[in-house]
């Protein structure tokens, strides 16, 4: 028997997330059906690792065809300087309408408070994906004196602790492996689903990629992509 405890802790997340998270993932959910069943975009950004939570949301297999990665052209090198994220907002197309996915472990770095901040002023509704208990502890380093969860319109809890590293390895002084890519995995997927399924009850076919190694799945995606192109490609 494996004595390996990745996935004990794995498992005891997941159980975790759907124990307190039902709520916001259902809140999420209805605003992301309502984004795509009103012809708007699904956007969504996070800084370093926080990156693969976007990818999560936009352009994948199984996920909305109307959804797009906002990529910060210095890829988050810059996070710790205020301003940075402002300057790189006047240039993003964010509308009215729109959702946007902003994802920070932290939530306390001034470039993803630059981006939700700058997000939520052209109208876009933002759900924030971050380990909020972890996030209350942290004092903001944005000058508007908040961490991400208090700027959002939803917060899904990653239930991560302090850190990330969530195992406690013997002869190791400290904790290791950081959960909070699998954890964030989990919750945008379920509003994904759950988005998906609310828009099949309505009679509406959501508009969801093939995987492109499937036989015709690059052209029935470019089929689809066509209702949205004049945005899928704008910063």
């Amino acid at each position: 028997m494996s004595n390996n405890k990745v996935f004990n802790v794995v498992r005891s997340l997941v159980d975790d997330i759907e124990a307190t998270q039902m709520d916001n993932i259902e809140a999420a959910a209805k605003a992301v059906a309502q984004c795509v069943k009103d012809g708007h975009i699904i956007q969504a950004w996070g800084s370093g690792h926080s990156a693969a939570g976007a990818m999560e949301v936009a352009h994948r297999a199984g996920g909305f065809i109307p959804s797009k990665r906002l990529m910060e052209p210095s890829n988050g090198q810059y996070e710790g300087v205020e301003g940075v994220g402002t300057v790189f907002m006047k240039k993003v197309d964010v509308r009215p309408g729109d959702v946007v996915f902003i994802i920070s472990n932290s939530g306390r770095n001034p470039l993803c408070l630059d981006i939700a901040l700058g997000c939520k002023a052209k109208g876009g509704l933002i759900i924030g994906v971050t380990a909020l208990e972890a996030s209350k502890d942290l004092k903001p380093k944005h000058s508007c004196g908040k961490n991400l969860y208090e700027v959002c319109d939803i917060v899904l809890d990653n239930r991560v602790p302090e850190g990330d590293c969530c195992i406690d390895l013997d002869g190791f002084n400290g904790k290791v492996c950081g959960m909070s890519m699998i954890t964030t995995s989990v919750l945008i997927q379920a509003v994904m689903y759950r988005s998906m399924e609310l828009l099949v009850a309505e009679g509406i076919v959501p508009p969801v990629y093939m995987s492109q190694n499937i036989d015709g799945g690059r052209e029935f995606n470019e089929n689809l992509e066509k209702q949205y192109i004049d945005r899928l490609y704008r910063i």
